[in-house]
């Protein structure tokens, strides 16, 4: 009897134990890149419970271990377990994983080795619970440590700990409560063989737990006394912003569906959502928005909901007076991606290799579109997309006018009544030269590059209670990132009567491969786009045309595209001269012929002069050509380049490559010390550019240089990182 009651006296002290744990993981799929913890949630138990068995360590080993291989191989290895090529995978993405270690590059650690650590350190967790909580009863500090743990993740993230306080104070008194019930036995040498009735002695414990825990969830709470901390920890690190004590909470970066607050700061997140296989970069849309709250976005058009074939979608963002080109691309999604939409390119048509039990269902109004699987959101994996990739003509877009349907001027001109009087102000300023639309949009587009707007996802004020999202950004901060140019440009549009709308999606990611498809005669990239990429821009409404993007973010570039459109009349030799004469005209009257032959003498005289005037003409426009050629040197030394070095592929090209990127970076006032390293350079070209471009790029060319190890393999993704820095620094 008294075994058996000391076991069920050791299982609830575990038990709690256990539970004070899970407060521990509870956050993660908020605060980290984990789609679904329940699979590590199962991992802990089955560690808990051998643990708890005290199964000898020649068992207990393979068994945590068979859990742990079981998990990853569910997880990312496609492999058949515990086969030859499992281990080559495995083997693989470890020796990887340390090199990146040893080189710091801690960002490019894969999924997989970061879940193996998190998996070990579970693992490891339920040994040293299991002491200190049966064996040495020391829980008291554990019990401390997991408060301040709930607390500050409560304060510097998203997570809202409010539930997991009161769970963490519960299962801490009821650990402290049986620890003193214990040692308060075993200092009066009392046993558990005189236990019988047990309940007797729980009764009070329960009791002043349940009535401690009643009483403080009742009694009325006081507002916040002391000031909100995280500015003034920011400030005394030397990290304080424009957003003062404005400051908001730090999110993880990617897409999301709650946009009704938005500012705050960003952690980059480099998570792969989906690759595409396209022709070139494009912006892939989701959905948009129309509703402007003062503080964030509200969708209020999300009916009429349609079920659509993918075969022949209907949804028009612009009308068959653009220009289009008919284009493919296939779209891969990755397995960390967690959303049930569908990313797609402007112009979408037909959706090829979509599943036959899956349906599509597109929000007329917003353009998202659902996939539904039975009833339910699904997400597909991997499809192919027709689209006509359109052109728009500059002088049509000009010309489009004012004349929106009343439908149009009625879903996307709303402006919320306590919009601050300057914002609208500031637009009629900005706009009033111009005479037509696109000129006004285009205004207002180019107005945060050159008025000390600063791209960053870091320092990024929230806007107080009485504060206005985008007068905060134009008039007080201007720092922020795309929600804040974005919104603000729709806003100041909408102030001067422009229909616009606030769209999300993503960029066109980074291009990793260059390869032959099915899909086209031509070589076609594949983009790999990350959480990072998730991204807002604008749409413009245009009469007779339609929907036309438009990206006021600092530092992005449109990828739509635009032209001017150059006609000659009807029957019209462009070859030939207006004046030009026929044979007959030619002959003419001998008078006139005459008369013509005088005028030649007279003129021979002067031709001499004319002909020292055309010389000095010639050498003025030779001069400067030369001038012109010198200052803009850099630039079409650059495109020589670029060409150049994507047909050399040898190691000598590369570091030639490089160190014109170093002479660029001077050039353009980004001088290495002398003192500098090349990885202490790249960071501080980095943090101005808020990328990490300069310090891929700088490991790849020290593999090179250092390591004598052939980077032919990596030549696309090289390429496209010296490009990317190329062209921001030049521009």
């Amino acid at each position: 009897m008294e075994e058996r009651q000391s076991f069920i006296y050791k299982l609830i002290l575990y038990i709690t134990g256990f539970l004070l744990f899970c407060e521990w993981m509870r956050p993660m799929e908020q605060i980290s890149d984990t789609d679904d913890v329940r699979v590590f949630f199962i991992y802990a138990t089955f560690c808990f419970f051998i643990s708890f068995l005290q199964v000898p360590w020649y068992l207990s080993i393979p068994l945590k271990g068979l859990g742990l291989a079981f998990i990853l191989d569910g997880l990312y290895i496609a492999e058949r377990i515990f086969s030859r090529d499992w281990f080559s995978v495995l083997y693989e993405q470890v020796l990887f994983n340390i090199q990146m270690i040893q080189s710091q590059e801690w960002w490019q650690m894969t999924p997989l080795f970061r879940s193996l650590l998190f998996l070990i350190l579970l693992w490891l967790m339920s040994y040293l619970l299991y002491y200190w909580f049966v064996v040495a009863r020391r829980m008291f500090f554990f019990v401390v440590l997991t408060l301040i743990y709930v607390t500050v993740v409560d304060t510097f993230t998203i997570f809202d700990g409010k539930w997991a306080i009161v769970r963490t104070f519960i299962l801490g008194m009821v650990a402290l409560g049986l620890s003193s019930f214990a040692k308060v036995m075993d200092q009066e040498s009392i046993s558990f063989k005189g236990l019988q009735k047990a309940q007797v002695w729980a009764l009070p414990l329960l009791a002043i737990i349940l009535f401690s825990s009643a009483a403080a969830y009742a009694s009325p709470k006081l507002d916040p006394q002391w000031p909100d901390p995280v500015p003034y920890i920011e400030s005394a690190a030397g990290g304080a912003g424009p957003g003062g004590s404005g400051s908001g909470t730090v999110q993880k970066v990617g897409y999301g569906e709650d946009d009704s607050r938005l500012g705050g700061s960003f952690i980059q997140d480099d998570t792969p959502m989906f690759r595409a296989t396209a022709d070139g970069q494009r912006y892939w849309r989701i959905e948009s928005k129309d509703t402007y709250t003062g503080k964030g976005w509200e969708d209020t058009l999300e009916e009429p909901v349609t079920n659509m074939d993918p075969q022949n979608i209907s949804y028009e963002l612009f009308t068959d007076n653009v220009e289009v080109e008919e284009q493919t691309v296939m779209i891969e999604m990755s397995r960390q991606a967690s959303f049930q939409k569908l990313v797609y390119p402007y112009g979408l048509s037909s959706l090829v290799r979509f599943p036959n039990d899956y349906e599509l269902r597109v929000h007329e109004n917003t353009g998202e579109m659902d996939t539904v699987k039975g009833d339910s959101p699904a997400k597909v994996n991997e499809f192919i997309a027709n689209y006509e990739y359109p052109s728009f003509e500059y002088d049509q877009l000009r010309e489009a006018g004012d004349d929106d349907p009343q439908e149009i001027r009625d879903q996307y001109l709303q402006l919320p009544e306590g919009l601050p009087n300057r914002v609208r102000n500031l637009a009629g300023q900005i706009v009033e030269a111009e005479d037509n639309r696109y000129d006004r949009a285009k205004a207002i587009e180019s107005y945060f590059s050159s008025n000390g707007f600063e791209y960053s996802t870091t320092d990024v004020p929230v806007p107080d209670e009485n504060e206005d999202y985008v007068d905060q950004f134009l008039f007080e901060s201007q720092l922020g990132y795309c929600d804040n140019f974005s919104t603000s440009m729709v806003v100041m549009l909408r102030s001067e009567g422009i229909p616009a709308r606030w769209v999300k999606g993503f960029t066109g990611g980074e291009r990793i491969d260059t390869l032959e498809t099915e899909l086209s005669d031509d070589l076609q990239n594949v983009y790999q786009v990350t959480s990072g990429n998730a991204h807002s821009w604008v749409e413009v409404y245009f009469p007779e045309i339609g929907w036309v993007p438009f990206e006021p973010t600092k530092g992005f570039t449109n990828n739509t595209d635009f032209y001017t459109d150059v006609e000659t009349e009807e029957g019209e030799d462009p070859a030939a001269a207006p004046d030009s004469e026929t044979p007959e005209d030619q002959m003419g009257n001998p008078q006139q012929m005459e008369e013509e032959e005088s005028s030649d003498a007279a003129g021979a005289a002067g031709s001499s002069d004319q002909s020292y005037t055309w010389l000095w003409v010639l050498l003025s426009a030779i001069l400067v050509a030369a001038i012109i050629l010198y200052f803009t040197r850099y630039r079409w030394m650059t495109a020589l380049l670029i060409r150049k070095y994507r047909k050399n592929k040898d190691e000598e090209t590369y570091e030639k490559a490089y160190h014109y990127l170093l002479k660029v970076l001077d050039h353009k006032g980004f001088k290495r010390k002398p003192e500098q390293t090349l990885r202490e350079f790249a960071i501080s070209v980095d943090q101005h550019y808020q990328s990490n471009d300069m310090r891929r790029l700088t490991n790849h060319y020290e593999r090179v240089i250092y390591r004598n190890e052939a980077q032919s393999t990596q030549w696309p993704k090289v390429t496209e990182l010296w490009e990317n820095l190329i062209k921001k620094t030049l521009s």
